[in-house]
């Protein structure tokens, strides 16, 4: 029976997070041991900690816990490629030997005792289970609000996202050898693994305060990772400038002819406020415009290099024989 058990890999992607590793070994490692014991994933199921070009002693711990215990497993990227690379390379890495992998970040924020669920799930036949919020109190109301907005706006947008869905979710193998054909330089994984399009499902969960260590998402880069989700997506944005100034052209004109009766018939100095406004208007839309078309023009760019989106250093290779552990939950 255990032959037929799903080999089960948990990618965790990590940065600077010395503080928090071997808090998010052991309680990982009693997750895993227990759906062992339940028969739900086989004893050959591992965690998978991908290290994304760490400064401080990340990669030494994950080192130390391979070697104490056998679920832990580590790949060491070359230098810090990103959130959205790391979670890549650890998922392309684990589609080789694992049935199905979830992915989640070291802060276990994400709420880990769903997992059993999210087996269940593919256990029931699903190819993809999204691990979604249940609400977002725990958030700032700025937060709250910009990520309501953000979802609106995608999906005003068309495109598919998973409403307060991050990167917490499980994919079968043939998801991911379908999400392997994707060579996109810009990952916006959000957008990218609904378009996958197999069978589905979702799974709620709350989501915690961060025990310890630093946020990896501060405002300026969830602003920058929003904007690549909606440039990668959708030439709206485009579109809309487009519009725009199609109205201005039609604005104008009425403003010509208004020009043109007041050079006429009326005071030659009367509308210097109007113009000084408009110079002003239409000067800082076509700055926009610029910066919009020029965020197409460099994704184009990035695109066309077709450069390597990230490269592995270091490989931990299995060293110890697989049984059943035993772990005490924590």
């Amino acid at each position: 029976m255990t032959s037929s058990l799903p080999v089960l890999t948990l990618v965790i992607p990590c940065y600077n997070e010395e503080a928090i590793l071997t808090d998010t070994c052991a309680k990982l490692s009693s997750t895993l041991a227990s759906l062992m014991v339940e028969q739900l994933i086989s004893p050959a199921s591992t965690i998978l900690f991908v290290d994304d070009g760490s400064k401080d002693h990340t990669w030494q711990l994950i080192k130390i816990e391979h070697l104490a215990n056998r679920l832990v497993t580590g790949i060491k990227l070359a230098s810090n490629a990103g959130h959205q690379r790391a979670l890549l390379a650890g998922m392309m890495h684990a589609r080789h030997y694992a049935d199905c992998v979830i992915t989640l970040d070291a802060d276990l924020q994400d709420d880990i005792s769903v997992i059993r669920t999210f087996v269940l799930r593919y256990l029931e036949g699903y190819e993809i289970v999204y691990g979604v919020r249940n609400n977002r109190a725990s958030d700032t109301r700025f937060k709250r609000n910009t990520a309501a907005l953000f979802y609106r706006f995608m999906d005003t947008l068309g495109i598919r996202l998973i409403s307060n869905h991050a990167d917490y979710r499980l994919l079968n193998k043939r998801a991911l050898d379908e999400l392997s054909r994707y060579g996109e330089s810009k990952l916006f994984l959000r957008g990218i693994i609904p378009q996958i399009g197999f069978k589905s499902d979702i799974v709620p969960y709350e989501r915690k305060r961060r025990l310890a260590g630093e946020t990896k998402y501060p405002l300026k880069k969830m602003l920058s990772f929003a904007f690549e989700g909606i440039t990668s997506f959708s030439v709206a944005p485009i579109r809309l400038i487009a519009a725009i100034g199609f109205t201005l052209f039609l604005v104008s004109m009425l403003a010509a002819c208004y020009a043109a009766f007041q050079k006429l018939f009326g005071d030659p100095d009367a509308g210097w406020t109007s113009l000084i406004i408009s110079i002003w208007l239409l000067g800082g839309l076509q700055l926009m415009a610029i910066g919009i078309i020029g965020e197409y023009i460099g994704t184009i760019f990035a695109e066309v290099k077709k450069r390597p989106l990230y490269s592995i250093d270091s490989k931990l290779e299995q060293i110890h024989s697989i049984s059943t552990p035993k772990f005490t939950k924590t």
